[in-house]
């Protein structure tokens, strides 16, 4: 226990605010634990495994089974990589896959934050498994729990200045905001303990971290791939004109989780705070962090986002506070513009002379299934051209550095694969996206990651039916209303309800700038096409010119468009 834990202090704090306090920086009992022949971890240590990147979860499909017949359930662990921006080197790339062949379930998962998670992972593997994360130069310290998490960025891998001075402030970022705390290598890495009189210190987050996740993005200027209105931090990267990187658009406050029948509870999008210049940026994101450690509700975690700071102190109040502990004064922000969001899929070239390209996997699901074998195909691709690996936003990957004599190689083995080219796949399919959910997901009331590839190939039909094949419209499920998969972001949203049913969310954007809302409750799958069908024939007849699905919703409103489903 820390020597500066004063309990008294812990009283009518969350629970989660005691194990945080007294866990000598995230050592707890984790170590003494990793020793026991027991298939799981106690609860105090399932909260301080979380700020190492593992969750612990067990396999709900065989709950039921377990239960009659008497036994446990199947404990198994999620391990979640950290990877700023999403780059991922060949090796690293590698690691992963060995990873999920020896120890896990045999896929990779890419997340909708640019992170690897690894799932199936068993007690007795677990150590080994993070090892050759580190080995690849890769951790999961910080991948999940109340720090800051992974930082994101638009994955495309142009060779410029602006790039490059955007991945250098980046990388002081990610510096800045990792937990200090030697115990991941000392119970991860065989790290020595240090023998000292000298107290520990966590310099940032000090000895009971932040009160929930932090979640931070870089967007660059024009470019929303990575939605930024959805975290608590968003920085915009702004260009000059003579293609140097100028400064930073600072906005604060977004956040898609909410909890079913708390109203108390919202999701919100990030708000404009201030406009900084490049060697600033580093001190703002840290002193928002800052200000969040200091102000966030340790009471009642589901009041605890920095969303719920601001919505109850207010943005000048925020702005202010944030100001006071800078050296510099915080700019006006501009204002944003931002051009049609890029998957960056596809061939492109990266401005080197060399091509990237960027591959379409469902639901972020690595794997050999139904003959698209992603998992053999992108690893004999790496195996042989080593290509730089990027993961995207929006579940997918990119494979940059290519030699454009070595498209025509890469071209067969995707194919050779089932591998499918971009302009292959329907629109409906290439702008869907799902979170995990069940089975692995704890918090899942709904099927997600399982659920959609029927449900969207029904909605690419119809779309070819009413002749819209051709239109950009997101499709994002979720299985639980925290929002993972950033269903309030999109033209329609699914958010589970109960097993088999959704919530019908309509009237954002492709773009992802507008908050959708509720149009129908727990609505069966099943339905759902049936739900949608009038709304897309109306859509088609009635929208102004380059009106999106999500803005022509909006427009009408819901109130004209429920006599249309009648």
């Amino acid at each position: 226990m820390s020597d500066f834990v004063d309990l008294s202090a812990l009283d009518g704090l969350s629970g989660n605010e005691t194990i945080k306090a007294t866990s000598n920086h995230l050592r707890g009992l984790i170590k003494e634990e990793l020793l026991e022949d027991t298939p799981a971890f106690g609860d105090a240590s399932e909260t301080l495994l979380k700020f190492h990147g593992i969750y612990q979860q067990d396999d709900r499909d065989r709950r039921k089974e377990a239960r009659a017949k008497g036994l446990s359930k199947h404990h198994q662990l999620m391990i979640r990589t950290r990877i700023p921006g999403g780059v991922v080197s060949p090796d690293a790339y590698i690691a992963h896959d060995e990873i999920s062949r020896k120890w896990a379930n045999g896929t990779l998962r890419v997340t909708t934050r640019q992170d690897f998670q690894l799932h199936g992972v068993l007690k007795g593997d677990i150590k080994k498994s993070i090892r050759a994360i580190n080995d690849a130069l890769l951790t999961t310290l910080g991948g999940c729990g109340d720090v800051e998490r992974n930082i994101m960025c638009c994955p495309e891998p142009v060779a410029d200045r602006f790039h490059d001075e955007v991945d250098h402030s980046i990388a002081a970022m990610v510096t800045e905001l990792t937990p200090k705390t030697r115990a991941y290598h000392e119970i991860w890495l065989d790290g020595e303990v240090v023998k000292t009189s000298e107290p520990e210190v966590e310099p940032l987050y000090r000895e009971q971290y932040l009160p929930r996740k932090f979640k931070t993005t870089v967007a660059l200027e024009g470019d929303n791939c990575v939605d930024i209105y959805a975290h608590d931090l968003a920085i915009v990267a702004m260009k000059s004109k003579g293609g140097a990187l100028r400064g930073f658009n600072v906005l604060v406050g977004g956040g898609l989780g909410r909890t079913h029948n708390k109203p108390e509870t919202f999701v919100a999008v990030a708000q404009p705070l201030c406009f900084v210049q490049p060697d600033q940026v580093v001190d703002v994101a840290r002193e928002v962090v800052a200000v969040q450690r200091d102000y966030g509700d340790r009471a009642n975690r589901r009041h605890a986002r920095l969303k719920y700071t601001i919505a109850d102190r207010g943005l000048d109040w925020f702005r202010d506070e944030v100001q006071s502990r800078v050296t510099f004064t915080l700019q006006p922000p501009e204002k944003l513009n931002w051009k049609p969001v890029d998957d960056h899929l596809g061939w492109h070239e990266q401005g080197d002379g060399r091509l990237y390209v960027g591959i379409f996997i469902e639901n972020g699901r690595i794997a050999d299934v139904d003959g698209v074998r992603s998992r053999t195909g992108l690893r004999k691709i790496v195996d042989e051209l080593r290509p730089q690996v990027r993961l995207t936003a929006q579940q997918n990957v990119i494979l940059a550095g290519i030699d454009p004599a070595d498209r025509p190689r890469v071209e067969e083995l995707m194919a050779e694969h089932g591998i499918a080219a971009v302009e292959s796949i329907p629109h409906a399919i290439r702008n869907s996206m799902a979170c995990p959910a069940i089975p692995t997901c704890g918090l899942a009331v709904a099927e997600a990651e399982r659920a959609l590839p029927s449900l969207i190939r029904r909605l690419a039909s119809l779309l070819e039916e009413v002749g819209l094949a051709d239109e950009r419209i997101s499709f994002r499920m979720s299985g639980c209303p925290n929002g993972c998969s950033r269903p309030y972001l999109g033209d329609v949203g699914f958010v589970g309800t109960t097993l088999g049913k959704y919530d019908v969310m309509l009237a954002g954007d492709f773009d992802g700038t507008r908050l959708n809302r509720v149009f129908a409750t727990n609505v069966p799958i099943a339905g759902i096409p049936d739900l949608l069908k009038p709304l897309l024939v109306t859509f088609r007849t009635d929208r102004q010119a380059g009106e999106g699905f999500g803005n022509w919703v909006d427009r009408v409103g819901f109130e004209s468009l429920r006599q249309v489903t009648v």
